[in-house]
């Protein structure tokens, strides 16, 4: 068979979608042998539970957040309270670990220099999980289960990721492509 070519869009998608499939699939892997059931493995809860870390993580960050504009909030493991407001259950589906999943193969995928790919890849993933605690706060202060919305937040936040990652993905490929035309202005 034929090799691809370092810059082909057919390389590309294979790439990003065995990246993609492997990052989501072990997420999902990851979460079944870290929960209580069936598979559980100990010692990848206890030690190894980077799931656990960034729900923690996003929930004391909220909670922070949520307790410097005045309202009073506590959690714990999984869940995030506001006085006065609704209980946030944090599950899985809330972790963004899917988008991240997603982003961080396209980014992978694309035919660029490492450096830039770092760089957008660990701003990138920030930028995701920024988002994501100020929906947990924005959820936590104005959020009413009782609303009887068509979508839930978890679809509007997904609309809204989705649509960001895209305009961000758009102005990072494009970018890489003014480079070699200004590098050649500049040497003509």
């Amino acid at each position: 068979m034929k090799r691809l070519h370092k810059d082909s869009p057919l390389r590309f998608l294979l790439v990003f979608l065995a990246l993609f499939l492997f990052f989501y699939y072990f997420n999902i892997f990851f979460f079944s042998v870290t929960s209580h059931g069936e598979y559980y493995f100990a010692f990848f809860d206890e030690h190894l539970n980077y799931i656990r870390l960034l729900r923690r993580l996003l929930l004391l960050t909220s909670q922070f957040i949520i307790n410097l504009f005045g309202y009073t909030a506590i959690s714990n493991d999984f869940q995030l309270l506001v006085a006065g407001h609704r209980t946030l259950d944090v599950v899985y589906s809330c972790l963004g670990l899917g988008v991240m999943s997603f982003f961080a193969a396209f980014v992978i995928a694309y035919p660029k220099s490492t450096k830039p790919k770092l760089i957008f890849l660990f701003t990138g993933l920030i930028s995701i999980q920024v988002l994501n605690v100020l929906r947990f706060v924005l959820l936590g202060i104005f959020w009413d289960k009782k609303s009887h919305l068509i979508i839930d937040h978890h679809t509007i936040f997904n609309i809204v990721i989705y649509v960001i990652i895209a305009i961000g993905l758009f102005f990072w490929v494009k970018h890489d492509d003014k480079q070699p035309k200004a590098r050649k202005s500049i040497q003509n």
